[in-house]
């Protein structure tokens, strides 16, 4: 494997670290060709001074070994060691290093001093420098300004009617490991914090807006989210408020279909979000296809997945029906069972990080409004913008569109999204996943390939 085989392997760690909430370094301790320990900074989760990514792998490989002299090895980090990190290759012997990003603050391979090219010293490391450095750099700088932001939004004082899920409940949730954006001043919220997800270049060719349903939230596109950025894509995934780590009124009254709309249409305005995908299921939908007519120049396409346009005119479906007579029935329902239920496929920590953000009934108004507030006649809310967003897809949506159908779904299956596809102007047939269900993204991974390869045609 390459250097740059050995520093991806490097990055991986990097990204775990990231996700546990610490500095994103990580490391990868190699001999002959071979992978022999990893490490990944962990000094905030041990209480460790000394719990570096460098630290974490020399131990590793020594015991690996039984061995501390590791003179036939080479150690691969994501960022420039400091000089205790420096001072342990030296005297493990170390025979080569290889660093991403430079440190300009305590950097220990030349940036700040240089270890490694003192001669007095009885051992000599050689150094390679700048191995994947953008990508290194942009982990680091990707974390820190996820922290900058929270440190903002927390310092936004929470409003009286509303609770805000504690960030100990979303620590090292499987396959999220990206950092967390907030904006607090959309006019609409008055206030009330939305988080969303902003990954890859803001100059990027094509931006996927991912938009959740109920009672799902950004973690939803997990599996599509890195399809995207692999692909050199930029990916925004909000979550509405009510969901995921954004506040949550405590009424269930405070949820209204207009006013999440305006929400949603003040938070792409905010973002100035352009060439954008729109990627929709459920309620993302139910709410997302009323946006691109407000802005057609911002959306070159549309991927929609297991969701309708609900215009009040024509009855909902039996499995809608059924939905919601089973969350007034059960307005305390198992969130994780009930993904669990739909995707055997999905592990047990998996299932339980959807019901991360609510954590007791307080939390959970919006599950219990989202259901009724569904419209179901002409003059329900949300239903004349509905219609007009029908007429708009029907007679003036000019972009792409994709379609792809999770047939086990009871709710928004085959036969509903059959009927929207009529509905949307110069959509092909639909891409059906057999075995998926309502939730379809948790088979989200070859969507999103097909979907990369046909908004780029």
């Amino acid at each position: 494997m390459s250097d740059e085989g050995f520093m991806a392997l490097a990055l991986e760690q990097a990204r775990l670290a990231a996700a546990n909430g610490e500095v994103p370094v990580g490391a990868v301790v190699v001999r002959d060709g071979q992978v022999i320990a990893t490490g990944r900074n962990a000094p905030v989760g041990q209480n460790d001074p000394t719990a570096h990514a460098e630290v974490a792998a020399l131990r590793a490989a020594a015991q690996a070994l039984g061995n501390y002299r590791l003179d036939e090895c080479d150690l691969y980090v994501t960022l420039e060691p400091c000089a205790m990190c420096s001072g342990a290759m030296l005297h493990s012997r170390i025979r080569r290093l290889v660093y991403g990003a430079a440190d300009p603050k305590t950097g220990a391979a030349g940036s700040v001093v240089d270890l490694f090219a003192d001669s007095r010293l009885n051992h000599q490391t050689e150094v390679e420098a700048g191995v994947l450095a953008e990508e290194c750099g942009a982990e680091l700088s990707r974390f820190f300004l996820g922290r900058r932001q929270e440190a903002r939004s927390s310092a936004h004082p929470l409003r009286d009617d509303a609770l805000r899920t504690p960030d100990d409940r979303f620590t090292g949730l499987p396959g999220y490991p990206w950092q967390p954006h907030y904006v607090a001043d959309l006019p609409a919220l008055d206030g009330l914090r939305m988080h969303y997800l902003d990954e890859g270049p803001a100059t990027a060719p094509v931006t996927w807006l991912c938009l959740h349903g109920n009672p799902a939230w950004s973690y939803l596109y997990r599996k599509m989210i890195p399809v995207f950025l692999e692909a050199g894509h930029r990916v925004v995934a909000p979550d509405m408020i009510g969901f995921g780590k954004s506040d949550k009124p405590k009424k269930d009254a405070a949820h209204r279909f207009g006013w999440h709309r305006e929400a949603l249409l003040e938070f792409v305005e905010r973002l100035d979000l352009r060439d954008v995908v729109l990627a929709v299921q459920d309620w993302g939908g139910l709410l997302g296809l009323t946006l691109p007519m407000a802005a057609p120049q911002r959306y070159r396409g549309l991927l929609v997945m297991n969701t309708t346009l609900a215009t009040g005119d024509a009855p909902l479906s039996p499995g809608f029906l059924a939905w919601r007579e089973m969350c007034r029935k059960n307005p305390e329902f198992d969130v994780g069972r009930l993904f669990g239920r739909g995707n055997p496929q999905m592990s047990a920590e998996e299932c339980t990080a959807y019901g991360a953000p609510f954590p007791d009934r307080g939390h959970r108004a919006a599950l219990r409004a989202f259901p009724p507030m569904v419209p179901d006649s002409p003059d329900a809310d949300g239903a004349a913008i509905s219609r007009q967003a029908r007429d708009f897809w029907s007679g003036q949506w000019a972009g792409k569109t994709m379609m792809a159908v999770g047939a086990q779904d009871p709710v928004l299956g085959v036969h509903v999204m059959q009927a929207l596809r009529e509905n949307i102007r110069g959509c092909p047939e639909p891409m059906v996943i057999d075995q998926a269900g309502h939730f379809v993204q948790e088979h989200g991974e070859p969507i999103a390939r097909a979907a990369v390869g046909y908004f780029a045609g």
